[in-house]
């Protein structure tokens, strides 16, 4: 029976995830044993409700008619139920059941193409939501959407969410080849590059403005920060994920003056970001002098937080690196990450990182909303990147430190009963507590989903750790079966901790300050990733559409991410649907003609044939594992 306490004298309902352990079709008498080894005995009612997992614009797959056919030993699956006091125990009545997978040990998010297909889903959501079926017309961006991706009254466009759209888009291209994405990623980056961009000769930099308010015809530029955690300040992340989106695009399209944009932010952070003397990157600078420790920053002053020195790996500067090879940016790479594990691990005092610092690295427990609290997703979103630059720069302290968080983070960030992950917790427990408290909430982000997934498929890809692979699988079951909208397309922001949907205030938007296609769509590109290509060893197709006359030696780096080393090789490629043969399969790379004498992007040029078309390639790439592996069971 459930360990639920004798003063629960009221019916609720929840939802319970678990192996089955065994099954009584003529009682009808279900037991789960839970990720934290709780026996659970349910009961199958015969109005019980049984599901199996469908993707993005899939039909409903009803398994009624096969429950006791499925309801095996081993087999992994999500119980929603009424429980009843009942003489002095609890009664757990089921009324829906839904299956990952139509076997045990089979999940249908291991599909090769599902999480290529939900991604296809999700950009055509927001490729309506934003521009309807018309032209691709940024000045009718909106970065609020409600639920259904109707626009609200707000005319702010924000930098970073028009970047995190362009990533998306980008991604899905890389992913489909579907031209009608990367047109959605290209007017973006040249919208962000015309209207957000500011050049500033005298420094040799570029930053971005936070964004536009948009009325009719009038723009009105928004430079400092209109988030309440950064009012009236340039933050150090909104610089960061101005570059998401259009790195991404440069990996597709290797457009130059998308580079020398990163290149010249890049200026920026290390002339006014970077610490010098303690290290590390501020988090905030004024917006008048560009200085982090000038007294209008308020409690921003002097302050070094994760977003500052960890987020420039995923948002761009693996991307930037992936594209190029450029050592730079595998040395500033080496610098985050080497600074990450001296400072951010708080091993004696919580098994959660220390996220804020005072400019001395001590640490800062009492600034605003955070105090002394642990985001869920931040522990992970390291484990997930140290393994990625693992691969690049071999360290025992970055394997270490990955796989303790791996270890550790289960069994203080994740629900062990429903499944999922939480949000901000306390991290350190209270003195006879037997767990860390919610901040605010039990509630779960789609976001905080895609960092356990991302983690724990990397950590299994890495080390092949069975626990490991556990742990996604249960992340991936819980995503998919609960944060996927089926009625209105895309994913939702928050759901309760049952996994219903949370549909309250900003929560309830499809775009918001918080919410682009960002995080979904580097979920579905990483995880398609990491499925096929590390876990169960099958191949994949990526699209790209560059100038070679962009590309240093007309050479097209087309890894997908950082992998170990060896573990990926090219079967196969083909230049605009012919098949093509200069390509270096295990060192990633396709050496492209050098046909095209130099036109701007989007212009014309002549070709030494003679042609008068600029000379965009199509490039489909096809990489397998370097070693054939068996599927994981």
């Amino acid at each position: 029976m459930p360990d639920i306490p004798d003063a629960v004298h009221f019916t609720f309902s929840d939802t319970i995830a678990g192996w089955v352990t065994a099954y009584d079709p003529d009682t009808r008498l279900l037991r789960l044993s839970t990720a934290d080894e709780r026996e659970v005995e349910v009961t199958l009612t015969d109005e019980v409700a049984a599901e199996l997992l469908h993707n993005l614009e899939e039909p409903y797959a009803d398994a009624g008619a096969h429950l006791d056919a499925m309801l095996e030993p081993g087999r992994f699956l999500f119980v929603y139920a009424i429980f009843y006091p009942d003489g002095g125990k609890t009664v757990v009545e089921a009324k829906r059941l839904t299956f990952p997978g139509r076997r045990p040990g089979t999940y249908r998010f291991e599909e090769s193409d599902w999480w290529i297909r939900q991604l296809e889903s999700i950009a055509g959501f927001y490729r309506r939501a934003q521009f309807g079926d018309g032209p691709v017309d940024y000045t009718q961006y909106r970065t609020q959407l409600r639920l259904g991706g109707d626009k609200t009254a707000s005319h702010i466009q924000e930098t970073d969410t028009i970047s995190r759209l362009v990533y998306g888009m980008a991604s899905a291209f890389m992913l489909t080849g579907n031209e009608e994405y990367l047109e959605v990623a290209e007017r973006g980056t040249e919208y962000l590059r015309e209207h957000m961009r500011v050049v500033d000769p005298e420094e040799d930099v570029v930053y971005w403005y936070h964004g536009l308010s948009v009325d009719g015809d009038t723009e009105k530029k928004l430079f400092t920060s209109e988030f309440s955690d950064d009012y009236d300040a340039i933050p150090m992340y909104e610089q960061i994920y101005a570059l998401a989106g259009p790195v991404q695009t440069y990996r597709v399209t290797a457009d130059p003056r998308i580079k020398s944009d990163a290149d010249a932010t890049l200026r920026l952070f290390e002339k006014f970001f970077l610490d010098r003397e303690h290290g590390g990157y501020y988090s905030h600078i004024d917006p008048i002098l560009f200085r982090a420790d000038h007294e209008s920053l308020g409690p921003n002053k002097d302050r070094k937080n994760w977003n500052s020195v960890g987020d420039h790996a995923p948002a761009y500067l693996i991307n930037l690196y992936l594209a190029t090879g450029d050592d730079r940016y595998a040395r500033m790479l080496e610098y985050t990450f080497d600074t990450i594990v001296e400072h951010f691990p708080d091993r004696k005092n919580s098994p959660f990182v220390q996220e804020r610092f005072h400019r001395d690295w001590s640490h800062d427990t009492t600034h605003g909303w955070q105090q002394d609290r642990a985001v869920v997703g931040h522990n992970l979103k390291i484990a997930w990147n140290l393994l990625r630059m693992h691969s690049l720069r071999s360290k025992a302290e970055y394997l270490e430190t990955a796989v303790n968080i791996g270890e550790v983070m289960p069994a203080v960030g994740s629900d062990r009963q429903r499944g999922g992950w939480y949000d901000v917790v306390e991290r350190v427990r209270r003195d006879g507590a037997e767990s860390h408290r919610f901040a605010w909430h039990d509630r779960k982000a789609w976001w905080q989903q895609e960092q356990a997934i991302l983690a724990y498929l990397i950590l299994n890809g890495v080390t092949r750790r069975e626990d490991f692979l556990c742990e996604a699988r249960q992340a991936e079951s819980f995503y998919n079966a609960f944060f996927l909208d089926h009625d209105e397309g895309a994913v939702y922001f928050n759901v309760l901790a049952s996994g219903l949907p949370y549909l309250l205030g900003t929560e309830r938007l499809k775009g918001s300050h918080s919410m682009s296609m960002y995080h979904s769509a580097e979920l579905c590109f990483l995880a398609a990733v990491y499925n096929n290509l590390l876990i169960n060893g099958r191949p994949m197709d990526f699209w790209f559409k560059p100038d070679p006359a962009g590309l240093e030696g007309g050479v097209l780096r087309v890894a997908p991410d950082l992998l170990p080393a060896g573990s990926v090789r090219i079967a196969e490629v083909e230049t605009d649907g012919n098949p093509y043969y200069d390509y270096d399969a295990d060192a990633l790379t396709v050496r492209l003609p050098q046909s095209t004498v130099g036109a701007p992007p989007g212009g014309t040029a002549q070709t030494e044939s003679g042609g008068g078309s600029w000379g965009r390639i199509k490039v489909r790439v096809r990489l397998e594992p370097a070693q054939a592996q068996e599927p994981r069971s």
